[in-house]
């Protein structure tokens, strides 16, 4: 009972394998019929009954011995090493199943009395070895075509399990990296917006209490947008409008805000908490640099190709170039603001996002965010 219920178990676990089986071996049974048939060998009911007993021993021999040689194969890791061996392995258990399968085969046919009187005759002339040899030859065909399919069918299964495992990680390191990314980002804001408010606690209290609450604002907006790879533009402008409003009690008429938004690009989804990174970074390099101060104007809207533009113009001088920072686990390192945008747009649209930063008058810079627009929306 407990055999019978390993053997079903393991027919049960392995039901694909089985099948394959039955079927591989059952197709040959079926073309050497289709071949007997053609060639009028199966005239008498004793030919048939001949032919039926002789492939139904050689069907049983092939099941149970390339299962055995498949034991044998998940026995050694065979599947596990490297191409050389598996190549060198499997011919080598190829050559002794088929050997041993053929050396069955003849003694079941003389034991069963399967042979013809002609085919006997023709065993004494040649001999036993050389008969053993024919046979092998014969049996050996099929079993490397066993072979050929079982080590395609891991081969192939064992390649996509690869890939699949590669695609797995770069997504796993690029949700990490954009996680890590997020979280130097809002740690870099709020320490400058503290200092913002601490300018104000001496100079005028009611201001820093305003700017208290909008600070509270600002983090309860950030907390929520960190959620998610992308908000609407409409979440992200209301925390860019939050800031503006901090600074803006800190520049009084030093700052001026310009808004320049098409509506229907309200919808669209950008990555959270980037467009606010380069409001702070236009207020903290360029106007703060600023005697007599400046604008800041943000403006979205789609270009003739139908991609969603974000660009963040203000007062000042743009000196040097976007590259990475020099500790990117520091949030303070210097350019971690503009590298990080930079780095959030290749991890979410690879070429298809563009950011680039540059002098477009004497005392102008221009920040621009080129990103994929959703079709959804527009």
């Amino acid at each position: 009972m407990v055999q019978m219920a390993t053997f079903s178990f393991m027919i049960g676990g392995n039901r694909r394998y089985w099948l394959f089986q039955v079927f591989g071996w059952g197709t040959v049974f079926l073309m050497n019929l289709f071949f007997a048939w053609s060639y009028d060998r199966l005239r008498t009911f004793d030919d048939r009954m001949m032919f039926f007993a002789r492939f139904g021993i050689l069907f049983i021999l092939g099941i149970v011995f390339t299962h055995v040689m498949r034991m044998v194969i998940l026995e050694i890791n065979l599947l596990q090493k490297k191409l050389e061996k598996q190549i060198y392995g499997f011919t080598l258990l190829t050559i002794v199943f088929s050997t041993l399968s053929a050396l069955l085969y003849i003694g079941a046919l003389y034991r069963y009395n399967y042979l013809s009187a002609k085919e006997i005759e023709a065993i004494k002339e040649s001999g036993f070895l050389l008969t053993l040899l024919s046979s092998t030859v014969n049996i050996f065909i099929f079993y490397v075509i066993w072979s050929l399919i079982y080590f395609m069918y891991h081969y192939i299964a064992k390649s996509r399990k690869q890939q699949l495992e590669t695609l797995q990680l770069e997504t796993l390191v690029k949700e990490l990296e954009l996680k890590t990314i997020k979280a130097h980002i809002n740690p870099h804001f709020i320490f400058n917006s503290l200092n913002s408010i601490r300018a104000l606690v001496d100079e005028n209290p009611q201001k820093a209490r305003k700017a208290i609450t909008e600070l509270s604002n600002i983090l309860r907006s950030s907390i929520n947008v960190d959620k998610s790879e992308t908000v609407p533009l409409e979440k992200e402008l209301a925390i860019v409008k939050d800031y503006l409003a901090l600074e803006n009690m800190r520049f009084e008429d030093r700052l001026r805000v310009e808004y320049q938004i098409d509506e229907d690009t309200l919808d669209q989804p950008v990555p959270p908490m980037m467009l606010q990174t380069l409001v702070e970074n236009a207020v903290k390099h360029g106007i703060s640099k600023q005697i007599e101060g400046g604008v800041i104007r943000v403006t979205s809207e789609f270009d003739s190709k139908g991609s969603h533009q974000l660009v963040v113009l203000n007062t000042g001088q743009f000196e040097g170039k976007i590259t990475p920072a020099k500790d990117p686990l520091d949030p303070l390192s210097q350019g971690f603001g503009l590298s990080s945008t930079n780095d959030r747009l290749h991890f979410l649209y690879g070429t298809k996002g563009k950011f680039e930063i540059k002098q477009v008058a004497d005392n102008l810079v221009e920040a621009r965010i080129s990103i994929p627009a959703s079709q959804l929306a527009l």
